[in-house]
């Protein structure tokens, strides 16, 4: 296999990084996201209709209800199509009369589900989300402080951030344009991406330190080329590994039902670009700091 030069590449690298960063960044600003019932609470119908209904048909059925302005999304099952409408919140009476225009419009459906969620439920949801969040998060800086110096730590949490903010941005574009929500399970897919992209940065790291100490003080080499040397070692490994994730995710993404495609979607992206940074981005930034590092202790060895 043809040794790879990332590292001293790496300026490629922050680029491609920040081109995929601003537009989703930009969105969040303007945008922010498209909350899901889980989080502001509302009700979902998950209905089984003929495969001849579009989802206008159903958001058209709709008109002149209580839930007119309602999202609708549609996925094949089997011989039939599920209809996934979300909406506000409605009572017991308002859904007969609305399942009544519905079937004098689109025809007979069966009722497969009915998930109500309470306000106050759905904050307290998304509290509970943010703290779990921040609890992982802080949880995983520690384990890297122990394991490894501050710089190789500070690089990966660097590595993880950028793949949750170019997940988070994405799904603001996805939301703003394309009526993706994000939920609990979304929630979910970003902490899963997070342990991930931390686990595949760590098997890289381990390599760089373990050849680091192989190389020692006296070396010849930069840590440029002992991380890019490490790289080259474990780029086949984490390649493979995320690849068969990916093939399984992306049957997910095609095969399974509505309900989990925003969760599904998520991890592929996750997985892909978590994948990307722990070679691309975690390692050059940590040869950057320790060049700089180098640079510095020469300067005042000089003075």
């Amino acid at each position: 296999m043809r040794h790879l030069e990332i590292v001293k590449r790496r300026n490629l690298w922050f680029a491609i990084s920040l081109f995929m960063l601003i537009p989703g960044l930009i969105s969040l600003v303007l945008f922010g996201m498209k909350v899901g019932i889980d989080f502001t609470g509302g009700t979902m119908f998950e209905l089984r209709v003929p495969p001849t209904v579009t989802a206008q048909a159903v958001k058209d059925s709709l008109k002149g209800t209580a839930i007119h302005d309602a999202m609708v999304q549609m996925s094949p099952a089997g011989s039939d199509s599920i209809a996934l409408v979300r909406a506000k919140s409605i009572d017991n009476k308002e859904q007969v009369i609305v399942f009544q225009q519905m079937r004098a419009k689109i025809g007979e459906f069966k009722t497969e589900r009915v998930e109500v969620v309470g306000p106050s439920v759905g904050t307290e949801l998304l509290w509970n989300s943010i703290w779990a969040m921040t609890i992982v998060i802080g949880g995983i800086i520690a384990y890297l402080s122990m394991r490894f110096r501050y710089d190789y730590a500070l690089c990966a949490i660097g590595a993880m951030l950028h793949d949750v903010l170019i997940i988070v941005g994405l799904f603001s574009i996805l939301g703003k344009f394309a009526g993706m929500e994000i939920d609990s399970l979304f929630v979910t897919a970003v902490l899963t991406v997070a342990g991930f992209s931390v686990h595949d940065t760590i098997v890289v790291f381990d390599r760089i330190r373990e050849n680091a100490k192989l190389a020692g003080p006296k070396t010849n080499k930069s840590f440029s080329d002992i991380a890019d040397d490490s790289i080259n070692q474990t780029v086949a490994r984490s390649i493979n590994t995320s690849l068969t994730v990916c093939l399984t995710l992306t049957a997910l993404l095609i095969f399974g039902g509505e309900s989990i495609r925003g969760f599904v979607l998520a991890m592929l992206i996750g997985i892909a670009v978590g994948t990307y940074s722990s070679i691309f981005v975690a390692s050059p930034l940590l040869a950057l700091w320790r060049d700089a590092d180098t640079a510095k202790g020469r300067r005042r060895s000089v003075a």
